[in-house]
């Protein structure tokens, strides 16, 4: 078994899409990045690759590389997936938090964990997703952000 934390956070910003575990959830503004900015998936992947030693997403897909422009944030993660494979590793279980004081995702976090226990071949039940406030202290409750923290547990393929 091997466990790994990740973390990551993206400032709003208008007009682009708000993407949380790969699903468009309607809002005023969207985050801003070089991929889709999906705070969610990025902190699932370097809490994989944290748990396997292999470094964090910046050192496998740099903001300077423009084939990471704008693409989709599962396409990223299921590169990680291969990377976990081939180090013959699988998902125990993942648990994140979304940290956001708007806009309200509980409607939207059923397909969050459809789409991401998907790309990381695994049953939607390893895959859990909250999502909270900061009783808007800080940058997130100011909301000029959305954060997220992830922790996996990889077990060895046998």
């Amino acid at each position: 078994m091997k466990i790994g934390i990740g973390y990551d956070v993206h400032a709003f910003s208008e007009n682009r899409k708000l993407i949380l575990g790969g699903v468009s959830i309607p809002y005023e503004k969207g985050l801003l990045g070089h991929s889709d900015a999906d705070v969610l998936v990025h902190a699932i992947m370097d809490s994989i690759l944290g748990a396997l030693g292999q470094g964090d997403i910046g050192k496998h897909f740099p903001d300077t590389d423009e084939k990471y422009k704008d693409i989709s944030s599962l396409i990223l993660l299921e590169k990680v997936y291969n990377i976990m494979i081939d180090a013959k590793y699988k998902i125990g279980n993942i648990d994140t938090v979304i940290i956001a004081e708007n806009p309200k995702l509980f409607p939207y976090i059923e397909n969050m964990k459809l789409n991401i226990s998907k790309v990381l071949n695994t049953d939607i039940s390893n895959i859990n997703i909250k999502a909270t406030t900061t009783e808007k202290l800080g940058y997130t409750g100011r909301g000029e952000g959305i954060a997220a923290q992830s922790v996996c547990l990889l077990m060895a393929i046998e």
